[in-house]
Formats: structure tokens, sequence, C-alpha cells
């Protein structure tokens, strides 16, 4: 018999997308975490794309990069700054992952001659990835949100496989949480409670009877609300949790803990004890307030590709507020669009920060951004493309290179001081980056070696094209300093111009590395410098 040792806590979502299914699932996982049980979160991903990697971030949001260099759902990200904790590729799931699995039996003949079919060969294939997870990380409880909304085609095969783990595991072992909606109409002033009943009737409908209802809310959920909603959904008032909006996504495991949740999934799972009130659940009360701690305002210009969805950013949105977070001060982030960016619409910022994109839409609009913040000496933080092309702005600006470019941009440019990765050409978009984390030498009293404290970093990239080293050598007669480097000298990773006040580009992405009460250091050294400390 296979030993039974992990709980399970499966979080579905109804209504509609969007309602912050991952938040809710972070913040179980970050009480369980702080009740000294070893937690991890996995997210399942309904679509047909093998990963996110693909994916138009204004469409899905920003695409998650891991240690391991997988391409997952922005929700990974918010597992790991919730719980402090890296997340591994395999804790993202997708369908045609699972598929892809399935067919590869098949063709090997591991099924000896049966008709394959969704049940019960996806869904075992299913149930084996989240049942390994659980077991090669001796995990006490595992945290597996369902994305999607209940009803979806594509989901169907997902919710049949948790269903079959409570049947297979009992409902000791496996409890079900269900995100929802109470909108609140205006005109009334009332909340109401029927998309949750429709929702969790559709739930029940293929075999899956909540535990919780987790009710997403402007306002906290009222009274009659909440009883209402235990009645027609058949699960106790007291665990129909208000998610009502707060300051920080960081304080909602404080509200899912007062109303109890906790001690009612310890119950239910049979485990004696409370939470711990140790120096950990302290400490993250401590940050959260941080968090909340109103100061005075630094204005930051955000100047990217995909401004029209702000989740398309939202790792560097984060890292930058946990940076202003760490010397009380609050972000105001301005996200300017680079492909409608006008003169003289930079003026009156504390910084410039220019994140990642791929393309050539905006990118004119970038370089302009860089040669603003180079002239006029305010501090700017580049990464990945913001690095690529703030070369692109200086080889123009300070070298005196018109016609410089990325092939990028221009497959054919007479100066391409940004160029593709060598074997990258004719590469397929899925799963080809330069992806995951790269050991980073920095270089002795450079702006990076004080940024960082050390010598050597570990960084997370995910790019296709990197700085030209045939114009090294006149970038720095200009006053332009490599400053950090990987694969022996052979990549440029950070540049930097000593004479400014702080200009600083980053070939990696520093805003996966960021944890609040823990700012990663280029974002805490360019909101330094915005603020004037």
């Amino acid at each position: 018999m296979r030993p039974r040792l992990a709980k399970f806590i499966f979080v579905t979502g109804g209504v509609m997308s969007g309602l912050g299914k991952g938040v809710v699932s972070s913040s179980i996982a970050k009480l369980l975490q702080l009740s000294d049980q070893r937690v991890s979160c996995v997210k399942i991903d309904p679509y047909l794309n093998y990963d996110a990697g693909t994916m138009n971030p204004i469409a899905h949001g920003e695409v998650f990069v891991t240690e391991d260099g997988g391409e997952c759902d922005m929700d990974v990200g918010n597992y790991e700054r919730f719980l402090n904790q890296d997340m591994p590729k395999s804790h993202n799931i997708t369908t045609s992952q699972v598929y892809s699995t399935v067919i590869e039996k098949e063709r090997r003949g591991d099924y000896l001659g049966a008709c394959v079919q969704i049940i019960p060969h996806v869904t075992e294939e299913i149930k084996s990835r989240i049942r390994r997870t659980a077991e090669e990380e001796s995990l006490d409880m595992l945290v597996v949100e369902c994305g999607g909304t209940v009803g979806d085609i594509e989901s169907l095969p997902f919710l049949e496989a948790l269903r079959q783990i409570r049947v297979e595991d009992g409902p000791e072992s496996v409890a079900f949480v269900h995100v929802t909606l109470a909108p609140s109409i205006d005109a009334v002033g009332e909340q109401k409670t029927k998309p949750t009943q429709h929702s969790v009737q559709e739930l029940r409908r293929i075999g899956i009877q909540p535990d919780y209802v987790a009710v997403r809310c402007e306002k906290e959920l009222e009274g009659p609300t909440r009883k209402k909603i235990a009645l027609f959904t058949n699960v106790p008032e007291r665990d129909v949790l208000s998610c009502h909006d707060v300051g920080t996504i960081f304080r909602v495991p404080h509200v899912m803990y007062d109303q109890g949740i906790v001690d009612s999934m310890f119950k239910k799972f049979g485990k004696v004890g409370l939470v711990n009130t140790s120096n950990r659940w302290a400490d993250w009360t401590s940050i959260v307030d941080s968090l909340e701690r109103p100061g005075e305002d630094v204005k930051i210009a955000m100047v990217g590709k995909y401004v029209d969805l702000p989740d398309s950013y939202v790792s560097v949105n984060l890292a930058l507020r946990h940076a202003g977070a760490s010397i009380g001060r609050s972000v105001s982030i301005d996200w300017i669009d680079s492909e409608t960016l006008r003169e003289g619409s930079l003026g009156g910022y504390g910084g410039i920060i220019v994140p990642g994109g791929f393309g050539t839409r905006g990118a004119e609009g970038i370089i302009a951004a860089a040669e603003h913040a180079r002239a006029t000496d305010t501090p700017y933080l580049g990464i990945c493309f913001g690095f690529q092309l703030a070369a692109v702005a200086f080889a123009r600006g300070a070298c005196g290179i018109g016609g410089a470019t990325s092939s990028e941009l221009d497959s054919s440019a007479e100066d391409p001081v940004v160029g593709i990765l060598p074997g990258q050409e004719g590469a397929g978009m899925g799963g080809s980056l330069r992806l995951g984390a790269h050991e980073i030498e920095l270089t002795g009293g450079s702006r990076a070696e004080a940024i960082y404290g050390a010598r050597s970093i570990t960084r997370r990239h995910r790019h296709r094209y990197e700085f030209n080293l045939d114009y090294r050598g006149r970038f720095a007669r200009e006053g332009m300093v490599f400053s950090g480097q990987s694969d022996s000298g052979r990549r440029m990773e950070v540049l930097e111009i000593p004479s400014l006040r702080f200009f600083v580009g980053v070939q990696f992405h520093p805003e996966f590395s960021s944890r609040p009460g823990s700012p990663e250091g280029a974002f805490g050294a360019f909101v330094s410098a915005a603020a004037g400390i």
C-alpha cells in the first residue's frame, strides 16, 4: 500500500477568472507554514500551451521564471513571495504536459494495448504528478490551485482527478476551497449571492462538495450574506470566508486566520494544535505592516510595452514596493506605454525603470527613455530588454554610432550592438531562451559589487539577445562599465555609468528574486537613488 502522509488542499474557482485564487492559495499555504507545517504549492493550468513561455503578457499576465528555468504562470511567483522558498518548474502543471506524457507512454506500449482514455489514463497521470510532488518533498500539506473557472471544458479532467484523490485518501486528508464572488450592485447596495450559489452547484454537479467557500467581495462579507451562502452551498457558516479588499495581498493570511480557517483545517485533518505564535508569525506581521505603512512617495516612471495590464509586470511592481518599504517610503508607479512616449513626459520622476520585453513595438520609446535618463542624470534601472536598449541608447548618444540597434529590431543592421545568442538562429519560440539561474561575476570596486555586497551572485534569466562584445572597447572609452559577466566573460550581465548618480542595466531578471522584507539588491539601490538617499 502506498503511504498516505501528505494532506491536500485543492483550491478551485468559480464565477469568473481573476478573482485571486493564487492569493487565496498562497495565503492558506503561508498560514500552514507559520503553523510549523512543511508546505508547498502547485498551480494547474488547463490551457493547451506546454508552458507560459509563448503567451502574451497582456492577455495572461507576466511569465514567471523559476530557478530551474521553468516559464510558469504568475501565481508561482506569488507562492515564492509568500512562502519565501523557490518553486521548481514541476509545480506548474499544464494540459499539454500531461497529455504529452500519456501519449509518450502509449507509443512505448506502457498501457499494454489498452484503449487510452481520459479516465483512467489522463487522470492517473494528473494524480501521479500531484502525489509525486508531495512525496518527493516530504510535505505535510500541499496546496493545489486549479486554474480556470468551474464549468470550463478544459478543466474537467483535472477536477475529476482531484475528486478521485478525495475518494482514495478519504475526506480526512483532503479539503476543497472554492473561491467565488459576491458582487455589490451600487443601486441596491446589497451583496449578491446568486453567482456563488450557481458556481457551487456546478462544482457539486461534477461530484465535488467544497469544504470552504472563500468569497471575494469589496467590503467584508455581511452576516446575512454569509448565512445565505452557507444555506445554499451546504457549507458550515464558520467555513464561509470573507476575502474582502485589503491594503496589500500580503495581509490576506491575517484576514483568513482571524476567521478561523487554520483551526478548522487542523480539526478536519486530525491535527492537534493551533497556529504557532512564534517569531516567524511576528516577523511576517512586521513585514506586512511595513508594506502598508504610509510614507513619502517616490515617483517612478515604468516605461514598458505591456502597460495595459499591470499584471504583466507584477513581479517588478512588487519588487519596487518591497524596496520602498525597506526605507520607509511608498512607491508611486506610473505605467507609461513606450509606444506612445512623448518628449517631456518623463520629467518630474525620481527614477525611470524599464522592465523586460520582446519585439520591435515600442522599442524606440524605450531607447528614448534610457537616453533621457542619461542626459538628465535621472536614476535608471533597465532589466533585460531595458539593459539591451540602454546599450543601444548609449551607442547612439554617447558613442556617436547613429545606426546602432539590436538585431532583434533590425536583422540586417550594420551596427548591432545587441545580437542574438549563439545557436539561437532559427530556434523556435517555446522553451528556447536562455532560462533560469546562472552565476554572475561582479567587478571589484564597481557599483554592482556595492549593490550586492559580493563578487558573485546567481540570478534568473529569460532572453534571446545579448550585448555584442565587439563594441565593448568603444563603450568603455565613453564611460560605460560592464561590471557583471558570466560564462567566463563571454556574456555581459551588468552595465553601469559610474559618472551618473545611478544608471544600471541588468541582463538578468532581479524581480524574480525579490521577497517581502528582503528586497532584491538592484531594486533597493534604485529606489534609494530615486528617493535621493
